[in-house]
């Protein structure tokens, strides 16, 4: 008697004879004599009793197949064997033709899926060729029946789910200073404690670029900061020893001298120690510079993934009042402002200013100065962006103004939106912890379905069961791939699990890591909010407040179903304000092609990202803002607020103030800022000039707009999709 199967992920479930007859079921009603109740029961039965006590899926689908050809319906077992025939001629033939497409280096869909990504180089196709071969194999042999089907009627989708096989994690928040202060080793070599601040510099580097190769998602430092401010005194210390051995004098109670800050300033008039000191100083601020200089560099050069694209970073700073602190604030944006290469904007590290009431809200704040800085760097270069730790729901009740360690209970973000905080299993941290796996609703698509039910409390009623019904397969799915995950190896990932994240201290090679895991998300994400209240209410949220009261119940609803799964299946899950990229269109071209062109829902290439007002909807930044701010508390997996504003930037940094000013008094966690900026793709000259056609640099006409996709810049639109170049010429700005 069949007990216990083994599943095509090597997983083992309870046997369920259900799935049997269903499959026999669906069968028979694809022939002209219908389904016979009494035969199924009798195939289910005799297999159920006659097999194995464990046996694998393909085994007990043979026994089927077996069964149906001896009995009378051999009709039945026809369509059984031509079904599994068909589904694998249908998969090689679809991996056929996105081959071809692939290597005719088309520009679609599939090679335009990731902006950052350049699938026309040979790793970009090799890894386009793994990618669109693994998907299959996912629909095969990983996903249960009801996320499959979610994911072919086009109201689920499972982000990364080409990594799905590889147990890979999605993101971390790396504690820098484990690896600062112990080295670390990835498998092959190992690098050294850091002693000085290139050396702190090239390891937060190596931290990045290594994690991005163990994981499916993006790399964070959480307090940059911090991290690094060690590091500048240690390279003062340096300086002060130079001068000691220079003029054959002993400096020791230097050493530790007491500085307020480290600020460049010339020499002359100094006498004595005033003098050795500022002359350190100035050295230090020349290296904490270069390091800073050296760090942007790399993280716009050093590829991952095979040497396919850089990695995808992101650094949050800006509470760290100490001198040294606030020297390598200081001298990253001074490094930003001046820009890479010829001067352009650099793409990594996303920047995130962590502002806080009494570090740097009020002119009296010790980093107000640094955060007007910051502003005017935005002003140019689109980073930083800028996180509200005053928001209710980013406040700690451990966060103390005189803990040296207060940034372990500083929330951070990942520059794409990813936000991990709340924590069931340990303490309410980011650092050491990430999303582990998002899975996004199509919820345009059940509101679609409804909108044919005349009586509007009906058609919400029916909407609200739909999504609770895909809430619960959404729920599932993400538990499933968790219940997978957790079976890896922490040797699997070398560095991630030996320095990285939460509790890998504890894991020994061989293993596994599901003691640790929890530690993480699980992300129920979302998309077109707007398109959705169009088709249940007629408006979007930002036109009318009968559509935003009904938005806000729906992510409420989301939310508290989120809280729900978190005691059903004891996972940290939280709802997603989803960062839609190749999606954004998919969605939308599949649900066109069901549903036909509809007005304000199907008819752009795109649905809007999120709970955002729509990019083509006209208004304020302050009524974007009321409108988008409530959601914010909601979507506590991450979220972002956009202002587009409709001139130069670059001479404005007050303007970046007031719309952060705006961020903290609606409560919103985390916003930005677009404006203009031209690029001149052959030399790299930049300017914000408006229609600018012609490279005053170097003549050039070949110039591109420099513009951020879901949370990052892209250098080139040349590689954007068709859904959100559409998006992107539908923008308009917010006065």
């Amino acid at each position: 008697m069949i007990q216990t199967v083994v599943k095509r992920d090597g997983r083992i479930v309870g046997f369920n004879e259900e799935k049997i007859a269903t499959a026999i079921r669906k069968a028979m009603l694809h022939t002209d004599k219908g389904e016979d109740m009494q035969l199924i029961r009798q195939i289910t039965d005799r297999i159920s009793f006659r097999g194995a006590s464990q046996m694998s899926v393909e085994e007990i689908q043979d026994m089927v197949e077996l069964e149906l050809m001896k009995s009378s319906r051999k009709d039945v077992a026809q369509k059984y064997i031509a079904y599994r025939n068909q589904r694998s001629i249908a998969r090689k033939a679809k991996t056929r033709d996105i081959f071809l497409e692939i290597i005719d280096i088309k520009s679609n869909d599939i090679t335009r899926e990731n902006a950052n990504m350049n699938a026309d180089t040979p790793a970009g196709m090799m890894m386009k060729f793994a990618s669109e071969t693994t998907k299959p194999f996912v629909d095969d042999y990983l996903l249960g029946e009801d996320a499959l089907n979610a994911v072919k009627d086009n109201y689920l989708h499972i982000h990364d789910k080409d990594y799905y096989p590889t147990k890979s994690l999605t993101c971390v928040q790396h504690p820098l200073d484990n690896i600062l202060s112990n080295g670390f080793s990835a498998g092959h070599g190992e690098s050294r404690p850091a002693k000085r601040i290139e050396t702190a510099s090239i390891l937060g580097c190596i931290s990045l670029e290594t994690a991005q190769n163990e994981m499916h998602g993006g790399q964070a430092i959480p307090a940059f900061d911090f991290y690094l401010a060690p590091y500048v005194r240690y390279s003062f210390i340096e300086e002060v020893k130079t001068l000691e051995r220079l003029n054959n004098a002993d400096y020791t109670h230097l050493y530790n001298a007491p500085l307020n800050d480290y600020l460049t300033k010339p020499l002359n008039g100094l006498q004595g120690e005033k003098r050795l000191l500022q002359h350190a100083v100035n050295q230090t601020v020349a290296r904490v510079h270069q390091a800073m200089e050296a760090f942007i560099h790399n993280m716009n050069t050093i590829h991952s993934r095979g040497g396919n694209q850089v990695v995808f970073s992101s650094i949050n700073y800006g509470t760290d009042t100490s001198a040294e602190g606030r020297c390598i604030i200081r001298e990253l944006l001074n490094c930003t402002y001046q820009g890479v290469g010829n001067g352009e904007t650099a793409i990594f590290p996303i920047q995130i200013w962590k502002k806080k009431r009494g570090v740097s809200y009020l002119p009296t704040d010790r980093n107000y100065d640094l955060y007007c800085l910051a502003c005017k760097v935005t002003a140019r270069r689109f980073f930083p962006n800028f996180l509200n730790l005053d928001a209710t729901f980013n406040q700690s009740k451990e966060w103390k103004a005189d803990d040296p360690k207060r940034y372990l209970h500083e929330v951070a973000t990942m520059g794409c939106r990813t936000r991990v905080f709340e924590n069931r299993f340990g303490p309410q941290t980011s650092i050491g912890r990430g999303n582990l796996s998002f899975s996004t609703i199509n919820i345009v698509r059940l509101a679609i379905e409804c909108r044919d039910i005349t009586d509007p409390k009906e058609r919400i009623a029916v909407f609200f069961a739909k999504l609770g019904h895909m809430l619960e397969i959404t729920a599932q799915q993400l538990h499933e791939r968790f219940e997978f995950q957790e079976t890896a190896y922490a040797k699997q990932f070398p560095l991630l699990m030996s320095a990285l994240w939460t509790g890998c201290e504890k894991l020994k090679p061989n293993d596994t890591i599901a003691s640790v895991i929890n530690q993480g998300t699980l992300g129920i994400g979302f998309i077109g909010l707007a398109e959705c209240l169009v088709a249940l209410t007629g408006k979007h949220h930002g036109e009318s407040d009968e559509a935003q009261v009904l938005g806000l119940k729906i992510v409420t609803y989301m939310r508290d179903r989120a809280n729900d799964f978190s005691e059903k299946y004891q996972h940290n899950y939280s709802v997603l304000a989803t960062p839609a990229e190749g999606l954004a269109g998919k969605f939308t071209r599949i649900d066109r092609k069901d549903f036909g062109n509809l007005p304000g829902i199907t008819d752009r290439d795109y649905y809007t990202n999120s709970n955002h007002v729509p990019v083509y909807y006209k208004c304020s930044a302050r009524h974007k803002a009321e409108i988008e701010a409530p959601y914010h508390d909601l979507t506590r997996g991450g979220h972002i607020f956009y202002v587009e504003m409709d001139s130069d930037a670059t001479h404005n940094p007050e303007a970046i103030m007031r719309i952060v000013d705006m961020m903290d008094h609606y409560n919103m966690g985390y916003g930005s800022v677009n404006h203009n900026r031209n690029r001149c793709m052959d030399c790299g000259y930049e300017n914000a000039t408006s229609g600018l056609e012609t490279c005053p640099k170097c003549g050039s006409t070949h110039i591109d707009r420099l513009q951020r996709i879901t949370g990052y810049l892209v250098g080139t639109t040349n590689r954007w999709n068709k859904a959100k170049l559409a998006e992107l010429n539908d923008r308009t700005t917010h006065q």
